[in-house]
């Protein structure tokens, strides 16, 4: 068995892998190769990027698998709260990433039947980080993973999908995947496999964990426009017509989310491209100018099943669970990068404890010194998912029951209701402070342990 030596980034060819300065040629689809590293991580995603990055610095041997070529997806999450801009800069990368393409979220603002209403301002809370970023997924993967690629213990597999976990004595010892980069059966032998493959887990799967999904009354329907239909970077639009959110991502574009009651898409679709369209541009007469080159069909827009989820075990003997894999995020107040981000700092640690407490061994490292990580999450977790449930309901109450109220009820009732929000300083108080910035950092802040780092 050949422990895996090589490391690739997100642009490379799918052709060929580079392992230790020499080209690995394709091999008959019928072959199986098997490698030994330290820890496993399946899922390219914020969460599994960062975990990879933080322990290939600290010297782990780490393997990087995603099922897909590319890192782009149909819907991943754009929006970066304050606390992810810390902990990158914890991490040395936060100039990298602010070179990146992004949108730079200071405020956010409801439009409520025509009249604008400031819901939140950062800079009420004390700098540095009192920002947060808005950007599409791809770039900051690819950029996490050059910058893995710097240290001889990475690996990166794209297209290499896991079909299960390889269990010994009833515990996690690896994974069986598939590398379609080189036709050929792949069995990655480890100490520690991490599924931070999103809310359709494999790995989860695998273990035959339960994902504790609760169901939902609302689905959220995404498209791109051009960013000239948008006057900030965060704002939202509201009145008898219906809910807009817009999102600026960056590089011309703007991503807009639209609420429908769930299992109604299909209506949605069969009324027809056309029929929406008018819907939409009857929230905002704007967006019409956009259409229909930006939203020519319903092919350009994807549907988000909000279906949030707390799974029933993080950690076991030889595996650890971490982002939407663990706990599957409402899109509420886009908590789901930090979540994940924060998720990684922590197993981090977590691991690199574990690793140290178990030197001198080859075995899976055992459920009692991952709890750690179970420990010191867990709480927050819930505390967000709970703040989320909430926000979830009333948004769930306008979209199943807005038509029901009488517009000469609903329309001064909001008014009001946003109006005097807008003008109270409510974020300069005591109380309104510690619940902006528990959503800026979340409840309990994390903090990257450079001290594991090698260089």
């Amino acid at each position: 068995m050949e422990r895996a030596s090589a490391n690739t980034t997100a642009g490379e060819s799918n052709r060929s892998r580079t392992d230790g300065g020499a080209t690995t040629e394709q091999t008959p689809s019928d072959s199986t190769r098997e490698l030994a590293v330290d820890v496993v991580v399946v899922g390219a995603g914020p969460g599994g990027c960062v975990l990879s990055y933080l322990l290939a610095r600290s010297g782990v041997e780490v393997a990087l698998l995603e099922r897909h070529a590319d890192l782009d997806r149909e819907f991943r999450g754009f929006g970066f709260q304050p606390d992810v801009l810390r902990l990158f800069d914890g991490m040395g990368l936060l100039k990298e990433v602010l070179d990146l393409d992004h949108e730079r979220i200071e405020t956010g603002e409801l439009y409520i039947y025509g009249d604008p209403c400031e819901i939140f301002d950062f800079d009420d809370v004390p700098g540095p980080y009192n920002y947060g970023i808005l950007m599409e997924q791809p770039p900051l993967l690819e950029l996490l993973i050059e910058e893995a690629s710097a240290y001889e213990n990475f690996t990166y597999y794209p297209s290499t999908p896991v079909r299960d976990l390889v269990v010994e004595g009833g515990q996690a010892v690896g994974v069986d995947a598939t590398d379609r980069v080189a036709d050929e059966d792949l069995t990655i032998r480890s100490r520690l496999v991490v599924g931070a493959d999103g809310r359709f887990s494999t790995v989860r799967k695998a273990a035959g964990i339960d994902p504790g999904l609760l169901d939902s009354d609302i689905e959220l329907l995404w498209f791109k426009l051009p960013d000239t239909v948008a006057h900030s970077a965060a704002q939202s639009r509201l009145n008898e017509h219906g809910l807009l959110l817009y999102f600026g991502l960056g590089g011309g574009e703007v991503q807009l989310g639209w609420f429908v009651e769930s299992g109604t898409y299909p209506d949605l679709r069969a009324e027809g491209i056309e029929s929406f369209r008018k819907r939409l541009a009857a929230v905002d007469p704007s967006l019409s100018a956009a259409f229909p080159g930006a939203l020519p069909d319903f092919e350009h827009c994807s549907l988000l099943h909000i279906a949030p989820g707390l799974s029933t075990t993080w950690v076991d003997d030889g595996l650890l669970l971490l982002g939407d894999a663990a706990h599957v995020a409402s899109p509420v107040g886009a908590q789901g990068n930090a979540l994940a981000i924060q998720d990684a700092v922590v197993a981090h640690a977590t691991v690199m404890n574990a690793l140290d407490r178990e030197r001198g061994r080859d075995t899976p490292l055992p459920e009692e010194l991952l709890r750690r990580y179970v420990d010191r999450r867990r709480p927050d977790v819930k505390r967000v998912m709970r703040a989320q449930r909430r926000g979830e309901k009333m948004l769930s109450l306008y979209v199943r029951h807005g038509d029901a109220v009488p517009e000469a009820v609903k329309r001064p009732l909001l008014k009001a209701m946003f109006g005097v929000a807008s003008k109270v300083p409510f974020a300069r108080t005591r109380v309104g402070q510690k619940l902006v910035e528990t959503f800026m950092f979340g409840p309990d802040p994390v903090t990257v342990d450079t001290t594991w780092f090698t260089d």
